[in-house]
């Protein structure tokens, strides 16, 4: 089995890594835009460059390469960004999928590709995988765009992976995730002011990757949520951490969404019924208690 990984560089990508490295039998190929992060950390890591909204190159690595499996990490996640650049939001998450699904049909590559919580507009939750979609920001709707260019790909091998607030520890640096925001802001004093009227069922990266892998495994086909699975808003998740931590909680404000100005709107309520993925595929995700330790040890 040989997986080529997109967005290898990216908090999914190297959990990812971290997981196949770990399985017999299993080839990565890690491909990313900028230079291989990981090198520090996996030395022999077999990286390739790639920049998933050029079709040409799409077509020539994977007809190099030829993979068995593509599993898609790659995208512009930047909710606001999204909203105010539109054009590469669409590039990146749009027409590099067309790409990826054409040249993986072509080469009958099965492909697990990413999708977000964000493609419903937050009227009800937790939702099942055959909730209607109705994106009320760019990013929603460019990642539901998306989703129908794969489904809509003749021939192709598919499954879907949906995803709710993912956290986790990005080596190297780059954006914080909720619980280390939260126990930085708390032991240096500061208070800090929490949405409690957005609900959400938050995603460790490490479970998010081994839903992946047991989604590229079993070479599934269909859309699977793939999810922690509490229904928590941001302001219960803030006061698990500090209670974890042992830390003033009455630094934390309660909030609700109004409170802050943001250009893309954010659904109030979603979250993932996580049934399916748990009975065709045997996906259990931690408890948001040991996502925290998990993050702390790292």
């Amino acid at each position: 089995m040989k997986i080529l990984l997109t967005g290898a560089n990216g908090l999914l990508g190297q959990k990812l890594v971290a997981l196949l490295r770990q399985q017999p039998g299993v080839e990565i190929v890690a491909t990313g835009r900028g230079a291989n992060r990981l090198a520090g950390v996996h030395p022999d890591l077999r990286f390739v460059a790639l920049d998933v909204t050029d079709g040409p190159q799409v077509q020539q690595v994977l007809g190099h390469e030829r993979p068995t499996h593509v599993i898609h990490t790659a995208a512009m996640t930047n909710v606001d960004e999204c909203e105010l650049n539109r054009e590469p939001c669409w590039q990146q998450n749009v027409t590099a999928v067309a790409h990826l699904a054409a040249a993986c049909a072509a080469l009958n590559v099965h492909l697990t590709h990413l999708s977000t919580d964000f493609i419903f507009d937050g009227s009800a939750g937790p939702l099942a995988e055959d909730a209607a979609p109705a994106p009320i920001s760019y990013y929603g709707e460019s990642k539901l765009a998306a989703e129908r260019v794969v489904q809509g790909t003749a021939g192709l091998r598919c499954a879907i992976a949906r995803t709710v607030l993912v956290y986790g520890v990005l080596h190297g640096g780059g954006r914080t995730n909720i619980v280390l925001w939260v126990r930085d802001s708390l032991r240096a004093g500061k208070t800090i002011k929490v949405v409690d009227d957005q609900w959400r069922t938050p995603t460790l990266a490490e479970d998010l990757a081994q839903g992946c892998w047991l989604l590229a495994r079993h070479s599934a086909q269909g859309i699977y949520n793939i999810s922690g699975d509490e229904l928590l808003t941001p302001y219960a998740m803030a006061l698990r951490v500090a209670e974890y931590f042992g830390l003033d909680k009455s630094l934390i404000e309660k909030a609700d969404a109004s409170t802050f100005s943001q250009p893309a709107r954010r659904p109030a309520r979603t979250g993932f019924v996580i049934g399916k993925a748990r009975r065709e595929l045997g996906y259990s995700p931690r408890s948001f208690e040991e996502g925290i330790a998990i993050v702390a040890a790292q």
